[in-house]
């Protein structure tokens, strides 16, 4: 009895014994899988910090662009129209002149001469014409009374005409004479500035002199010609049927605007061998910012898109099928969506189709986008570091 009873007991610890080691490996396998299952699933991967923009829909103004000169609309070489002594300069080099002003003067003494002389023959003339008047009217009277020939009458209207005519070509000589006393002041024939003096007093004046006194220019207004394609005649030819065509005239950076005009014309033949047209505009200038002979960027308005979806250009880009754009989504993941794209400017584009207005578009982080990617909204002066989430410290 005592055999079966410590056989029984020793049975009884044994199977207590392989209980406890089946329930410790059963725990163990079920921390090792627990663990593995843990250790083999991925950490959810970050959002993407990213700067985005709205799509916005406006009004565009569409411009064609340009490389111009600037011309003055007059140009006059000042220059004597009679020979003679300069006694007085009356403008300052870089003057603006009004027409009619006073620029020099040239001695007036000889003209003033001839003038006096071709007056005084006229007077002699006249006096001859009043005698002969009255011998023709005495013959007259004495014709009718037989006492004098008919030849004779004839005779001294002959001779009565004929100082009529020297009277007519005396006062041709006095406003020939008139003209070149006039000539002798030298007056600005346009409104302009004056250029360098290349004269000075003293000095001898003559009509085929190689230098001017002066150069006057008229800048107020002033032109500009500049070159399109030949492709663009057809929109500027519609543009200008609409009414005046608007043109803008850039410095060389096409930063600063300096003056707004309209389009005057399209030249009358394509130059054929750099298939481009020319054209010219009139810009008012009255703050003179456009000088003659001055390089200036040409904008040119084509035309207005109406309600147009513009987004930044920095959001376009370009890919083997095309223009697309990132574009996020109200669960803040971003789709590749292809768009169709106008460039208007190095800042502006127009979306065509393919977006809708107050859409988000990526204008910044694109690099790491794929379509699904979580991403986290920053502002554009701020730091990546600032849109990621932070980590919990609970």
């Amino acid at each position: 009895m005592k055999a079966w009873l410590s056989g029984w007991k020793s049975r009884q610890i044994f199977f207590m014994a392989a209980g406890i080691a089946l329930a410790s490996f059963a725990a163990f396998v079920i921390f090792w899988r627990h663990t593995t299952t843990q250790a083999a699933q991925p950490a959810a991967a970050p959002a993407v910090p990213v700067v985005v923009s709205e799509a916005a829909q406006r009004d565009v103004p569409i411009y064609y662009h340009a490389l111009g000169t600037v011309y003055a609309l007059n140009t006059v070489a000042i220059r004597a129209q009679v020979n003679g002594q300069i006694i007085s300069i009356d403008f300052r080099q870089g003057q603006d002149v009004r027409k009619g002003d006073v620029l020099a003067k040239i001695d007036p003494a000889p003209f003033k001469a001839a003038l006096d002389q071709t007056v005084s023959k006229k007077s002699e003339d006249e006096a001859q014409l009043i005698d002969a008047e009255k011998d023709l009217a005495r013959y007259k009277v004495l014709v009718l009374k037989d006492f004098e020939t008919q030849q004779n009458v004839d005779a001294q209207q002959a001779k009565v005409d004929q100082t009529k005519a020297t009277i007519d070509a005396d006062q041709a000589a006095i406003e020939a004479a008139q003209t070149q006393l006039n000539y002798a002041t030298i007056v600005a024939p346009i409104d302009g500035v004056v250029g360098f003096r290349q004269v000075d007093i003293g000095n001898i004046a003559h009509i085929n002199d190689v230098n001017p006194l002066t150069v006057l220019t008229q800048i107020k207004p002033c032109t500009v010609i500049f070159t399109l394609p030949q492709s663009d005649l057809g929109p500027v030819r519609e543009a200008m049927l609409r009414g005046d065509v608007s043109v803008l005239a850039y410095d060389q950076d096409d930063k600063t605007r300096l003056a707004e005009g309209k389009l005057l014309l399209i030249n009358n033949q394509i130059d054929q061998s750099t298939s481009t047209i020319q054209l010219k505009a009139e810009f008012p200038n009255t703050d003179e910012r456009l000088w003659p002979g001055e390089f200036v960027r040409i904008r040119i308005l084509i035309t207005t898109r109406k309600d147009a979806v513009t987004i930044p250009a920095i959001a376009l880009q370009r890919g083997p099928d095309g223009y697309y754009v990132w574009v996020v989504t109200p669960n803040d993941t971003v789709e590749q969506r292809p768009v169709g794209a106008l460039v208007v400017s190095e800042d502006q584009v127009i979306a065509s189709k393919g977006l809708n207005a107050g859409e988000r578009v990526v204008v910044e982080g694109q690099t790491r986008l794929d379509n699904g990617t979580h991403v986290a909204i920053r502002a554009p002066n701020a730091s990546p570091e600032a849109a990621a989430p932070r980590p919990d410290k609970s």
